[in-house]
């Protein structure tokens, strides 16, 4: 019976993951049913769809009592919403309320242990963080006795029918000894208090601490049981620091993603990252990014575009990310080797030349940034520069670098590193004036026509179609001109546009997986405990938060994310979400049904879901091809002999959020 439900249930996914592919790549038909101009209830399901990461039960009634307008305009001041609701929900996670120092100081990167085991670096006192360095260590020491035995290894010792490194029976038998005890002691462990257990964790060798880690791999609710965060923090760094820091960021996210109430403020949050993206797989990145969208990003997601250009331009991560803190110019006093006089003394000291990768020489001017800075963050690729303006651009900032990123170092300007003399960019004179040529190149691209066309292109084409009009975005980069870009006004002229609320607008964008997996959670009403499951999700569907390499970002066009197996695999979580197989995310999707619907009919049970989950907005083609398939017994969850059992109520909302319809906003 149970081989026969899954035959049935693959089945049914991969007919519906069809249908969705073939009519997501059609395009969206016109619905005849839409008046020319959008209805109330169209009208304010259109701006959940667009200005948030999905509607939530309710929501609608909600927005018409107060009416659409004054809620867009409440979106567009998310200073004056109370958001502390997700704010309790994201205290546990302690990393996104550190500065970068405090990141680094209590979840250590390698030069960090490195320098603790040279004694360049004292050991913490406090208990917690003294446990994960040592764990570290323990894990440094052990890679390096390692190396060194390979390194001693010469070819007349070695049997060239094994590896040097080769595991020994004796060894077997040791780890076999290990694992044994270890799974003795395991159940012990969930028996001890919280401190205790902790304490007793922390004693245990790092590759002891592995192989607990793999015992306990699907009991890690047990394990934690009664921890505060910070001890929860330490269980996990005890194996890997940075993964703590990684993955309480993307956990806050979509946290903030699926429960904030300044909605629009997190669309642009994610709007802005991505349009300035900057990629947390690449070193001191990993420890930058939380104070880059928090203190840089966030903050000035829906105020004045020049002001977020400059926050991005200083930031540590950006700077680390695009090279420019190595950027040194050619005929600066710190690629000529000046000697500097120090403070404190006579004593005459050569400029060190920056640091660099290892195995990697110095290159002097870089031009990553400046090259995107005018290609991504302002002008276009059209925007009228040449490789000339590139380098000179480069040329200006030069001498904008870091202090010790890997610590967790800020912006600093240093004016040996630093190109002197006058430049031209884009037949704008810049004068010789160190630090502040950068910001004067920064108010010049700011406040540029091409700029204006670019951001507002963009903006259009997140929030309106993937081709926008061109009249839109003529009035829109108007706007930003005229309004020295405040990004709010903007907005203001986009929302207001006759464009925005077209009948083609409608459903007319296909949600990135993002914007999938946030909306399917807030329409199914979820309440996560545990976003990381999420997280992965979205890795498997192809957009890991954080994870873009390149620094084009995400994009945000139909094509990219429309093919079989995508959306199979968005299929396959829509049905693991609603039938609640996502640890750390309970649905029950009863709760969506209209009160004492006791109904046994899956048709009925698919209307009220259809209702509720999409506005009604099916067509006759998905309804067909659901209720269809909603026959076979195994699929509806009632016995082949009993027309009266219970529908499978999970199965027809997973459905639903797979639909094609679903996959629009």
């Amino acid at each position: 019976m149970r081989l026969h439900m899954r035959i049935a249930v693959t089945t049914l996914v991969l007919i519906c993951a069809a249908a969705v592919s073939t009519q997501l790549a059609l395009g969206k038909k016109k619905d005849t049913r839409v008046a020319s101009q959008l209805e109330d209830r169209k009208r304010a399901q259109q701006a959940l769809n667009r200005l948030t990461f999905g509607a939530r039960p309710g929501d609608i009634n909600h927005i018409l009592a107060i009416g659409v307008d004054q809620w867009i305009d409440q979106q567009l001041h998310p200073e004056k919403i109370d958001d502390s609701a997700v704010e309790t929900r994201l205290a546990p996670l302690r990393t996104l309320k550190m500065d970068t120092h405090e990141i680094v100081e209590n979840f250590p990167p390698q030069q960090m242990i490195k320098a603790v085991a040279e004694g360049k670096q004292r050991m913490p006192s406090d208990p917690a963080r003294k446990a994960i360095y040592e764990a570290q260590l323990a894990r440094y020491v052990a890679r390096k006795d390692k190396k060194e035995q390979a390194g001693n290894t010469t070819p007349a010792t070695t049997d060239s029918t094994t590896k040097p490194d080769a595991m020994t029976d004796e060894d077997r038998a040791r780890r076999r000894g290990q694992r044994m005890e270890l799974e003795q002691k395991s159940e012990a462990l969930l028996d001890l208090p919280p401190d205790e257990r902790i304490k007793e964790i922390a004693k245990l060798s790092p590759e002891e601490q592995r192989m607990l880690a793999n015992t306990f791999k699907d009991r890690r609710d047990e394990v934690m049981e009664g921890m505060n965060p910070k001890q929860r923090e330490t269980l996990m760094a005890l194996n890997n620091p940075q993964q703590v820091v990684s993955d309480e960021l993307a956990q806050g996210k979509l946290l903030r993603a699926v429960y904030s109430e300044r909605q629009l403020e997190e669309v642009m949050t994610d709007f802005w990252f991505n349009h300035f993206n900057v990629f947390n797989g690449k070193g001191a990145d990993r420890y930058l990014i939380t104070s880059y969208e928090r203190d840089v990003i966030r903050p000035h997601a829906i105020g004045k575009f020049e002001d977020l250009l400059v926050a991005t331009a200083k930031s540590p991560a950006m700077l680390f990310y695009l090279d420019n803190w190595l950027s040194v110019g050619p005929d600066s006093d710190a690629a000529n080797g000046v000697p500097r006089q120090q403070n404190w003394g006579r004593r005459r000291q050569r400029f060190p030349r920056p640091q660099q990768a290892k195995g990697k020489r110095a290159n002097g001017l870089n031009e990553n940034y400046g090259r995107e800075l005018m290609e991504l963050h302002t002008l276009g690729v059209n925007g009228g520069y040449t490789q000339k303006d590139v380098t000179e651009a480069a040329r200006v900032f030069t001498g904008w670098t870091l202090k010790e990123p890997r610590k967790g170092g800020d912006f600093q300007f240093e004016e040996r590193m630093h190109e002197s003399g006058d430049k031209v960019v884009m037949g704008h004179h810049i004068k010789s004036n160190g630090e502040k040529e950068g910001t004067d190149l920064l108010h010049f691209l700011a406040h540029n026509p091409s700029t204006a066309k670019f951001i507002s292109t963009k903006l259009a084409m997140r929030f309106v179609s993937d081709d926008p009009p061109s009249t839109l975005v003529d009035r829109m980069a108007q706007t930003f001109l005229k309004k020295n870009g405040d990004i709010r006004e903007v907005l203001r002229i986009m929302l207001e546009s006759p464009e925005f609320w077209a009948p083609e607008a409608y459903r007319a964008k296909v949600k990135t997986p993002l914007e999938f997996v946030a909306s399917a959670v807030r329409a199914t009403g979820a309440e996560v405990t545990d976003a990381t499951p999420l997280a992965r999700q979205l890795q498997t569907m192809g957009m890991p938060l954080y994870g873009m390499q390149p620094p084009t970002g995400y994009s945000m066009k139909a094509d990219t994310w429309v093919n079989s197996s995508a959306l199979l695999g968005r299929m396959n979580f829509s049905l693991a979400l609603a039938s609640g197989k996502l640890k750390g995310v309970q649905v029950d999707p009863n709760h969506l049904l209209p009160a004492n619907d006791a109904t046994a009919d899956p048709t009925a049970v698919l209307n009220d879901l259809e209702s509720t989950l999409l506005a009604g907005d099916v067509s006759r083609q998905t309804h067909d091809t659901i209720s269809a398939r909603l026959q076979d017994a195994t699929i509806a969850q009632r016995k082949l002999d009993d027309a009266s059992h219970t529908p499978n109520t999970g199965m027809i909302e997973g459905l639903l959020l797979g639909s094609p319809e679903f996959q629009r906003r």
